[in-house]
């Protein structure tokens, strides 16, 4: 009979999960910046009301925060093909369906998932902003868009560091489900590793310390951003529960 539990498992399992890091952290990063960019203009939108954006950016938020991300997941696989097909037999092009990336699948659902869940937290930290210092900027005669490039969005970032942080392990952790698009990051090769030696438990184990650490990392750099620019805790505080209770993601 075999060894319960094999610890020298989980230590040969570490190095073959980290070759693949790089690419949960690629999902990670470029999703949370393009998502950031959606969420900053989805929380545009709905401040200034624009008529018709508005309500469908409501429509949008709501749809993906009442839908499970593996759900959207599927959808964004199997709909960007249908979609290219059908410009393909509107427009007479030639895109190769067949030839889209599965990295692509994966990076446009978390990022407009990481955008819908973002824009309550970019919109609260834009109104967050002081008035009167937005109302002595336009008295210098600067337009909308430079009172928020120098003005609002300087300010209501630093206030949004810790929900945004948040929101990157929860992030960083749901690059688990990439595998469902097949792109190998460190979950879908921890199931093949698991699938060869057949110890699943080690395997898993390793995993989840990896994932553990790289919790801890980024919550230590969000501590000392906090402590750099100095985040009353008031603001922080204020932010971070307006995330928790718009941000359980359901998978």
């Amino acid at each position: 009979m075999g060894e319960i539990f094999d610890i020298n498992a989980v230590f040969s399992a570490i190095p073959r999960l980290l070759e693949v890091l790089p690419v949960s952290l690629q999902i990670t990063v470029i999703s949370m910046i393009v998502g950031l960019v959606f969420a900053l203009l989805f929380a545009i939108i709905r401040m200034r009301r624009i008529p018709v954006l508005s309500q469908l950016v409501t429509v949008f938020i709501s749809f993906i925060r009442g839908t499970p991300i593996i759900v959207q997941l599927y959808l964004t696989y199997n709909g960007i093909p249908l979609l290219l097909k059908f410009i393909n037999q509107q427009y007479g092009t030639d895109y190769n369906i067949n030839a889209i990336p599965a990295m692509i699948f994966v990076l446009v659902t978390f990022a407009f998932n990481e955008a819908a869940y973002n824009s309550e937290t970019i919109r609260a930290a834009l109104q967050s902003v002081n008035k009167g210092q937005i109302e002595a900027a336009e008295s210098l005669g600067m337009t909308y868009l430079q009172v928020l490039r120098r003005v609002i969005v300087p300010q209501a970032l630093v206030v949004a560091i810790p929900p945004l942080g948040n929101a990157l392990i929860g992030l960083l952790k749901g690059t688990s489900l990439a595998f469902v698009a097949g792109v190998i990051e460190m979950t879908a090769k921890g199931k093949i590793i698991s699938g060869s030696n057949f110890r699943f438990f080690e395997v898993y184990l390793a995993l989840a310390i990896i994932y553990w650490i790289m919790t801890i990392l980024i919550e230590q750099i969000l501590r000392f951003l906090e402590k750099r620019f100095s985040i009353p805790d008031s603001a922080a505080g204020a932010m971070n529960r307006g995330w928790f209770s718009w941000g359980r993601r359901e998978i």
